[in-house]
């Protein structure tokens, strides 16, 4: 019976499928784009499509209104993209394409997020852009991407030279670029730099906010001057900045690096003392400062004790506890300690949820994930794949291929709607258990969600039919195999 409806919805699928879907894969082949610059451009004709003002961060001066079809216009940025990277004759190259009429501060944008780690490049395209087409004036969302990548890349002198630019051009530098390219002289070791633009924030009209602060705070810790970093804490207070959460984050997670602890704790109690109350309690800051310096077993220890007393850890700091603990094995005690924080009432998210039922699935605890799962379906949660992905997994890996399949039903109906990876998984989790016509339904039912399954789902499926003797179903998969990819 299962085997005729195969065959029934084979049909179907392939009559209806043929036609447009050779059509679609027509329309989005982007080989001669890539392959040859010059038809790349002869087919930018104007078609304006519909742009969704929310991707687009360009507005008023500057903004874009785009006369390509989106197809052909990223992949355009991406050929472009691989120039700037790629390209030693980079600016000939660019001219010999003719792309004048599409060159505005959108499409220079994308092109400099596209190369990021590429920071001369990113200034020689930048200027090619500007010297070669007058029509283009770049807006401050360009010039402060190309400022990123310039500090990423620690080409600080040619950084400073954008700066001037900016500078000459009233253009202002926010308060976020500022703070990045501090924390990345941090990060480079650089903290006299550091200090040094941090002192001259006033000739560029740029506030000392609380980001700026916390981004010099950043640069101290880097370099281990803690001393330094308290008296930057105090200097905050007295020109009434207030701290905020990454305040105390970075300045913990700092001393629990260099292993004091005690120090992170002092610190806490005397802000605390002073009106300062961190946003969220000091023991979780300092249980996220222990595990981000590598101390699990302090952090466990810390909760242990919270839990004895009654107190629970925050919801955020608790999931990034029971990764670091799942990540060294020890998933029992993550199991154990998720059921003691929920006596304790704890409210769990859906990012504790995904982590602790994948804990359970993997060390076979099926019941327990079970009963974890449907306690996030009482909380309100609509199951998401990837959080019955992992019972299903462990349904096969027992051999439970009939609970398997009733369990991904009842899925369908109360959870969300199963994605691509799921199907993949289903299908070669029903391969190796020797269930080809399982498997071969569950392909079909993934082509008519219009979700294209991998070659190699179809070859493992074919495959299997093949072996145990189910030719004619196996010359059907493979047709429509042929329908969906155009072969």
């Amino acid at each position: 019976m299962l085997m005729h409806r195969l065959v029934i919805l084979i049909n179907i699928r392939l009559a209806s499928v043929v036609g447009p879907l050779r059509i679609f894969l027509q329309r989005t082949s982007y080989s001669a784009i890539l392959t040859n610059s010059t038809s790349t451009f002869r087919c930018l004709k104007t078609i304006t499509p519909s742009v969704d003002p929310d991707s687009n961060p360009f507005g008023g001066k500057g903004s874009c209104s785009r006369s390509v079809p989106n197809d052909d216009y990223f992949a355009t940025i991406h050929h472009i993209s691989n120039i700037v990277r790629r390209d030693i004759y980079m600016e000939r190259t660019l001219n010999k394409m003719h792309i004048s009429s599409i060159v505005n501060s959108e499409l220079v944008y994308r092109i400099l997020r596209s190369c990021c780690q590429h920071g001369i490049e990113s200034f020689r395209f930048f200027n090619w852009a500007r010297t070669q087409h007058p029509q283009y004036d770049p807006t401050t969302v360009e010039f402060e991407e190309l400022l990123k990548t310039l500090a990423r890349t620690a080409h600080w002198e040619t950084m400073w030279k954008v700066v001037q630019q900016m500078k000459a051009q009233n253009i202002p530098i926010s308060p976020s670029i500022v703070s990045f390219i501090i924390e990345h002289y941090g990060k480079r070791g650089l903290i006299d730099q550091a200090v040094e633009l941090f002192n001259r924030l006033k000739n560029f009209n740029c506030p000392h906010t609380t980001e700026v602060y916390n981004a010099l705070l950043f640069a101290l810790c880097e370099v281990k001057n803690f001393q330094g970093a308290y008296a930057l804490i105090r200097r905050m207070i007295r020109k009434d900045t207030v701290p905020d959460k990454k305040t105390y984050s970075i300045l913990v997670n700092g001393w629990c690096s260099a292993g004091k602890m005690r120090e992170a704790q002092e610190f806490l109690e005397e802000m605390s003392r002073k009106g300062f109350n961190p946003p969220v309690r000091g023991r979780d800051l300092l249980i996220d400062g222990l595990l981000n310096a590598g101390y699990l077993e302090s952090a466990k220890g810390l909760v242990r004790k919270m839990t004895k007393e009654g107190f629970v850890p925050d919801v955020g700091t608790f999931n990034s506890l029971a990764e670091a603990i799942c990540k060294t094995g020890e998933i029992d005690f993550c199991i154990d300690l998720f059921n003691d924080v929920c006596r304790l009432g704890i409210c769990p998210d859906i990012e504790t949820y995904k982590i602790v039922i994948t804990a359970a699935s993997k060390v076979g605890r099926i019941d327990e994930a079970f009963q974890i799962l449907h306690r996030s379906i009482e909380d309100g949660q609509r199951p998401f794949p990837s959080l019955y992905a992992p019972i299903l997994k462990a349904f096969f890996r027992r051999g439970q291929f009939d609970d398997a399949f009733s369990f991904f039903s009842e899925m369908k109906l109360k959870g969300h709607p199963p994605n691509r990876p799921l199907y993949t998984m289903l299908i070669k989790m029903c391969t190796r258990g020797g269930r080809f016509v399982e498997a071969a339904n569950y392909l079909v039912e993934m082509t008519e969600l219009n979700l294209l399954p991998m070659s190699r789902s179809f070859d493992m499926v074919t495959d299997g039919l093949k072996n145990c003797g189910k030719h004619d179903l196996a010359k059907r998969i493979e047709q429509l195999e042929i329908s969906i990819k155009g072969i």
